[in-house]
């Protein structure tokens, strides 16, 4: 049976391919794709979520834009990876999926609240808008069946040498997060490192045969050129998709149990996450930490989603 999904997002290069997998997987039953400041701008994330739906075809999805700014301090984007649009490469129609017209945070609560099951969430951006839910309504927390984030690492940062984009952007939500109690999975920068879109990857998306296939590809060499400038990397990993993966199917993405924290204070760490894999501080686990992928697995099921969405488009 497909599980209850809500997307929470900053497209972004890799978020588009995130909501490509949980709209073309059938294991994932996606009710709604929220928006929050990031990668880009809240009004060119929300644009850019609005554009691969249209692209992609998935219009019984609402889109809904959240929070503009971090809790706390001013907003950094990442317009040295994603481009002045949040999504360079490819050039997109016009979107004719509309925005809704409640915010992100709204929308989540009434769906938490109405739907007969507890969903699961799945934020790939800066968690302000599931610190804001969290806050402002605590009583849904029992119908989060979990938190499945894209964020943090054990290891390095790559926004500073400690923390991960979206943990830097907002720690003071992420630090809601981490702390609310409700089950919790970690996808860091350590696992999401190892679903890097290689050529052989590439070269797999075009051979579907459609345009999706093929705006996935120039979506994925933009990415390429970016990570080799900025990171030195040769081939770009695809962070967001690996929470929906972990979804989709457990043993894609292995965890394991360990507390985790965000540094607050820390004059050169803050926005780390702080994972005690070996249980050093004797605190209480909050989290499960995915440390290895599937990578095989990862993509088969990646790019089996987007033919899936291209042939709907076609047919």
């Amino acid at each position: 049976m497909a599980r209850p999904v809500i997307i929470d997002c900053d497209p972004g290069h890799d978020d588009a391919l995130a909501i490509m997998l949980a709209a073309g997987d059938p294991a994932v039953d996606l009710l709604a794709i929220t928006t929050v400041a990031g990668n880009q701008t809240l009004a060119k994330t929300t644009l850019n979520a609005r554009r691969v739906c249209t692209v992609a075809g998935i219009r019984d999805v609402p889109v809904a834009a959240g929070c503009d700014r971090p809790l706390i301090e001013p907003l950094r984007v990442a317009a040295e990876v994603h481009g002045e649009s949040g999504l360079d490469g490819p050039r997109f129609p016009e979107p004719t999926v509309p925005a809704a017209p409640e915010h992100a945070v709204e929308l989540m609560h009434r769906i938490l609240t109405e739907h007969p099951e507890p969903v699961t969430l799945v934020p790939t951006a800066p968690l302000t808008n599931i610190a804001l839910l969290l806050t402002r309504y605590p009583e849904v927390a029992p119908r989060i069946r979990e938190i499945v984030l894209m964020g943090g690492s054990t290891e390095r940062g790559n926004t500073t040498p400690a923390a991960e984009f979206n943990v830097h952007v907002d720690p003071e939500a992420a630090d809601v997060v981490f702390r609310s109690g409700v089950p919790l999975t970690m996808c860091g920068l350590n696992v999401t490192h190892q679903a890097l879109a290689t050529p052989e990857v590439l070269a797999r998306l075009e051979a579907l045969g459609t345009p999706l296939g093929s705006l996935c590809v120039e979506l994925l060499t933009f990415f390429t050129a970016r990570y080799r400038r900025v990171f030195g990397f040769a081939a770009p990993p695809v962070h967001d998709p690996v929470a929906v993966a972990r979804v989709i199917d457990p043993g894609i993405v292995h965890c394991v149990p360990a507390p985790v924290a965000v540094e607050l204070h820390g004059t050169q760490t803050r926005g780390a996450t702080v994972v005690d894999l070996h249980g050093v501080l004797g605190r209480p686990v909050n989290a499960q930490v995915a440390v290895t992928l599937e990578t095989e697995l990862f993509w088969d099921r990646l790019i089996a989603a987007v033919d899936t969405l291209g042939r709907r488009l076609r047919d």
